[in-house]
Formats: structure tokens, C-alpha cells, sequence
């Protein structure tokens, strides 16, 4: 068994252990395997073993590696930032889009997607740090971009997401997003990396953005 698909195994195993252990029923949060940067010969043992959501953060990359790679089962994740420019290629590749921040982008996404009638499932990025380097709708504003994205757009708004500050502790941000979730009635939530899986599936985290605990370190 490959490497990679041990690690899956055992982060797996982990998360299921953390579920039993804070007695979730029902729950069972999804593993975007977090691919960027690495060769289509370290993603495919993971397809083999089954692992199905991976998660790319430059459209370019994304699209010259996962033209060989995806499948109909395959499921490609956005979670990097989207630029306007990149949105044609982004819908036709991607099946989900964790970085919406912006009414310019929410816009650029509508017209592209009714010109090929797809319809993807798409998350608001939340900024809580109010770090400027950082994208993301201030959390005062979420509903109101909600709003517009859902009724004036039409988009198929499944969840929020958010990168807290990484010199912090995560867990009060996780609660957060998983409060305005709750007022939104959004079902999906996607939060907790490699650090922090385990508290944000405390948090109530569907989907879980891990790259280096099963890839190894980044060259």
C-alpha cells in the first residue's frame, strides 16, 4: 500500500475515533485530500484505494494535471482564491468552489455556469481576522451576500468556509462559522487543515482540507 494512502488510512481512523468519542451520530465529514503541487503519480494511489474529493488551489495547475486524472467520480475541489480571469476553466474543471469573497466573482460565476448549465456547489469564504491579505465577506456582512448570491444569482450556496489566523487558536473562529452556518441553514461547513481537523470536527466541519499530513511536506 502506498504512502499516501496509509496516512489517509490512519487520519480516517482518527477522525472516526474523534466522532465515537464526542458521540456524533449521522456525522461523517469528508477528507479533501489537498493535491496542489504534487504529481498526478502521488494522487493516483489515493484514487485507487477510492479516496474521491481532492482539492487543487491554482486553476492552471489544476487543469493541466486533472485532465488525465479526473473521473466521473472524481471530485475536484477550488479552495485556493479564484480570480476573475480563471472563473471559464474553474467551472468547466471544478464540482465545488470553497473561496467565493466577493459580489464581482458571484457575478463572473452565475454567467459562466448558465453558459454550460452546470451548477456548482459553492462556499462563501468568511474573513474573521479582518486580516487584509486574507480574501473573505466580513462575518457582519455573510447574510446579505448570501442573499444576493442565492436570489439575485441564483447560486447554489451550500456552506461557509474560513481560514482563521494561523497564529491563533482556531476553535473560537470554528464556532463562529458554524454559528452563522446555523442562522443561514447552510448544511456544509469547510474548515480544519492538517494542524486542526480534529477541533474542527469538534466544530461540526463536513469537509476537512488536508494536504501535508497525508502528502508529506511541501517541496
Amino acid at each position: 500500500m502506498h504512502n499516501s494512502s496509509i496516512k489517509l488510512r490512519e487520519i480516517n481512523k482518527e477522525i472516526s475515533n474523534k466522532v465515537k468519542e464526542l458521540n456524533l451520530t449521522n456525522y461523517n465529514p469528508k477528507i479533501i485530500a489537498v493535491s496542489k503541487t504534487f504529481s498526478a503519480e502521488k494522487i493516483r494511489p489515493l484514487i485507487d484505494v477510492g479516496h474521491m474529493d481532492f482539492g487543487e488551489n491554482k486553476v492552471q495547475e489544476a487543469a493541466e494535471k486533472w485532465q488525465e486524472l479526473k473521473t466521473n467520480d472524481t471530485k475536484l475541489h477550488l479552495i485556493g482564491r479564484l480570480q476573475t480571469n480563471k472563473v471559464k476553466i474553474a467551472v468547466k474543471l471544478f464540482d465545488f468552489i470553497h473561496s467565493l469573497d466577493n459580489e464581482k466573482l458571484a457575478r463572473k460565476l452565475s454567467d459562466e455556469q448558465k453558459k454550460i448549465n452546470k451548477n456548482i456547489k459553492i462556499f462563501i469564504q468568511v474573513n474573521f481576522g479582518e486580516e487584509n491579505q486574507k480574501a473573505g465577506i466580513n462575518p457582519d456582512n455573510v447574510t446579505s451576500f448570501y442573499n444576493y448570491c442565492t436570489k439575485n444569482l441564483n447560486l447554489n450556496i451550500i456552506g461557509t468556509m474560513c481560514i482563521p489566523p494561523f497564529d491563533q487558536n482556531p476553535e473560537p473562529f470554528f464556532k463562529q462559522l458554524q454559528k452563522i452556518n446555523k442562522t443561514l441553514n447552510l448544511n456544509e461547513l469547510s474548515m480544519g487543515m492538517s494542524a486542526d481537523y480534529l477541533l474542527a470536527v469538534k466544530c461540526g466541519s463536513t469537509f476537512l482540507r488536508i494536504g501535508s499530513k497525508i502528502f508529506g511536506e511541501r517541496s
